[in-house]
């Protein structure tokens, strides 16, 4: 998403015991004086299966329209006027910025003769691509920070050709979604005249003298932000042409809405695609490219299961699945005869989830998640002799396997107290060595880091990470940020933000509960948080709140609330359905509309996940009885909100975050600051640029710090 970074002048003071008594007034003050824009009213009506329900602020949908433009240029005035007077967002700031400011080196990646990868002085708004040959020198491969000057393009390196001589790599604007293709030659590090658009969800995989990539058709213009993407398609590009001239390899014109990718496989006789009817389950099909003009033929059915073929060899495919397998299994399935009686099962399923297979230097590399933690195991090709690969401690690690001729490779780990560190890995002896690791700005050893489970509504255990200064008192007076996501089956695994040090260095709590509806525990809890059970998700979170205050981590008065996207639908839904729980909350481009989120972009592709308000009266009644935009009540007092979204957010669009800020400040009734905060030039999230990350994080936690009545150190 995008966001306006805000220039308001800041007080030049900080917030200290002796000035407290000034500094309370002061903040009555701001809080009471704040006049929300007048947001007009339209009389939009819709039935659903009979039930007639109210959509007042259906022009907020359409962001292009002179009257939107107008309100939230409105609502960032009062938005930014309010966060102007908090006293100690620059001292937030400043220390942000000192802890935020180490390189960064990401895994180094080899191509033939060369060796390529990223790297981040620290405060460089996006990582700059370096090449060098062999042992050679180092050079500057791509600089995104010389394509805008705002610091938000940002690239992708894709995939390479069968001769090592290019590569493919896409440009995305603003934090959209869109992408556009390029090629460079690697050795003269120039690119060709090839420029592929309306790239969107895409890989680039060679053969021949061409590569495969999915796109959209063209969008009408004004439309590209927020009409429904439909004909996701597979192309054929051969390089030195016009994208008119691309091969259309698969399109399905009965069914428009579907995603649809794919990927040559190493030895170059097969082309995988899968097709999806949205983000969970998909179909797998083949297609042999040493037979001209070859069909696709489909090798798994139905958007129920996920099997992903990961090599090939001898006439046999080699299958990551969760059929009959919510924990997964590694299969090898005969191209001919691919029935699932005639399956060898390699990795049977175990307690844990298998989370990926890859291959590599003539080696299987299964990763597990073992209580959110990351653990790998190093098979032979027939799974057996296994060996587990010892890891820095509990964490994530990712990164592991690549070609069959390869030697040796480089993995990622972090864990919530260590930043991303580059291990160099020896596949004949099985060791590992450090090849980059930050410099910290700060002592992990004064934290600490443990994982509690507590009992869900219905009594499932449910686990949490909790970090927190040592010896930290708990009195239930800790300012506690309660950060979570549950769904998509997605996992929230350890990871370092060095934004989290502000709020330990200012004897707080973070928290991270995995919740329903994510993957940490196999597709039997993806499944418990998806659909008509989508309350145990949010149940979840409630009672992890309610867990830290009996524990005296924090009480009501010092909790704040935060999720994204799917999250940002969290914490919508859980402030709605209980306001009482938390002081502060941050619904961030959230999904928060649930009778008309499938109506934008690629929102249908989410009805897997949700349902739809079209789908049955069941589905309807379910949705509209948790969707936070119509479940907000007239004169409640509702926590201290920050909402988040951006006017380039083309994913999770941003008329959601509109509409329920417009219903939140009509319904709420207290001192509590109820705003909203749109940001120009930005995305979802991916690719912000530093500059606005240290901007964003420090009005977080300003806003967080500022309403729970709390000092700062700095």
């Amino acid at each position: 998403m995008k966001r306006i970074i805000l220039m308001s002048a800041i007080f030049g003071y900080g917030l200290t015991s002796c000035d407290n008594t000034s500094t309370q007034t002061e903040k009555s003050m701001i809080k009471s004086d704040i006049k929300y824009p007048e947001t007009k009213v339209v009389d939009q009506v819709d039935s659903y299966f009979g039930t007639k329900i109210k959509d007042p602020y259906r022009w907020l949908e359409d962001d292009q329209a002179m009257d939107t433009k107008a309100w939230v240029i409105e609502q960032n005035k009062v938005t930014d006027g309010y966060l102007s007077k908090i006293p100690f967002k620059h001292k937030i700031a400043d220390r942000y910025k000192e802890l935020i400011n180490y390189p960064t080196v990401s895994s180094p990646r080899k191509i033939g003769d060369y060796t390529l990868y990223s790297k981040n002085s620290g405060l460089q708004n996006q990582s700059v691509y370096y090449y060098k040959k062999n042992d050679g020198e180092e050079h500057v491969f791509i600089d995104p920070n010389t394509l805008s000057q705002a610091g938000t393009t940002t690239i992708s390196l894709m995939g390479e050709s069968k001769d090592n001589k290019y590569l493919a790599y896409s440009r995305s604007e603003a934090g959209s979604d869109w992408r556009k293709i390029y090629i460079r030659n690697i050795e003269t590090n120039t690119d060709l005249e090839d420029e592929l658009d309306w790239v969107k969800f895409s890989g680039a995989s060679w053969h021949n003298d061409g590569f495969f990539y999915s796109r959209y058709p063209e969008p009408e213009e004004g439309d590209e932000l927020k009409s429904q993407n439909k004909y996701h398609s597979i192309y054929y590009h051969k390089i030195g042409t016009f994208q008119d001239k691309d091969k259309l390899v698969y399109r399905n014109d009965k069914e428009e809405l579907l995603y649809h990718w794919g990927y040559v496989i190493e030895d170059d006789q097969y082309f995988i695609m899968q097709a999806s009817s949205g983000t969970d389950g998909y179909e797998v099909y083949f297609k042999d490219l040493t037979k001209k003009n070859s069909d696709f033929v489909k090798l798994f059915s139905g958007f129920k299961n996920k099997s992903s073929v990961i090599d090939h060899a001898n006439g046999k495919f080699y299958v990551l699945t969760d059929i009959d397998a919510p924990n997964y299994r590694f299969v090898e399935i005969d191209v001919k005869h691919p029935e699932q009686e005639n399956w060898k099962v390699l990795i049977p399923e175990k307690e844990h989830l298998l989370e990926s297979v890859s291959t590599g230097g003539g080696y299987l590399w299964a990763q597990y998640l073992e209580n959110v933690s990351t653990h790998v195991y190093r098979y032979n090709r027939d799974g057996q002799e296994e060996q587990e690969i010892i890891l820095p401690g509990i964490g994530s690690a990712g990164g592991f396997g690549g070609k069959k001729e390869d030697t040796e490779f480089y993995y990622g780990f972090s864990s919530f107290t260590t930043p991303y560190t580059i291990y160099k890995y020896d596949i004949a002896s099985n060791t590992s060595k450090v090849y980059f690791q930050p410099e910290l700005k700060f002592n992990p050893d004064d934290y600490v880091v443990k994982q509690e489970f507590y009992a869900s509504k219905d009594g499932t255990k449910i686990p949490m990470f909790i970090m927190h200064k040592k010896g930290l008192k708990m009195d239930g007076q800790n300012p506690t940020m309660l950060y979570a996501y549950g769904g998509f089956n997605i996992s929230l695994k350890p990871s370092f933000s060095a934004a989290n040090i502000i709020l330990l260095e200012n004897n707080g709590v973070y928290a991270v509960p995995n919740l329903r509806g994510g993957g940490e525990y196999g597709e039997e809890w993806h499944q418990a948080g998806m659909l008509t059970k989508k309350q145990n998700v949010f149940d979840d979170y409630i009672y992890a709140a309610k867990y830290l205050k009996e524990k005296k981590y924090t009480s009501t008065e010092k909790l704040a609330l935060r999720g994204r996207s799917n999250g940002g639908l969290l914490v919508g839904a859980v402030i709605a359905q209980k306001p009482e729980l938390a002081k502060v909350a941050f619904p961030q481009v959230g999904v928060l509309d649930m009778l008309r989120y499938q109506e934008f972009t690629v929102g249908w592709g989410w009805i897997p996940e949700y349902g739809s308000s079209a789908q049955s009266k069941e589905m309807f009644n379910y949705l509209h009885g948790y969707s936070p935009l119509h479940n907000l009540v007239s004169g409640t007092h509702y926590p201290a909100t920050l909402i988040a979204t951006a006017d380039h957010d083309d994913r999770v669009v941003p008329a959601h975050s509109f509409k329920f800020a417009a219903e939140l400040q009509k319904q709420h009734k207290g001192n509590n600051p109820v705003l909203i905060r749109i940001e120009t030039n930005a995305g979802h999230g991916a690719g912000k640029p530093i500059s606005k990350i240290i901007d964003d994080k420090a009005t977080e936690w300003a806003f967080m710090f500022y309403n729970m009545n709390e000092n700062v150190v700095y």
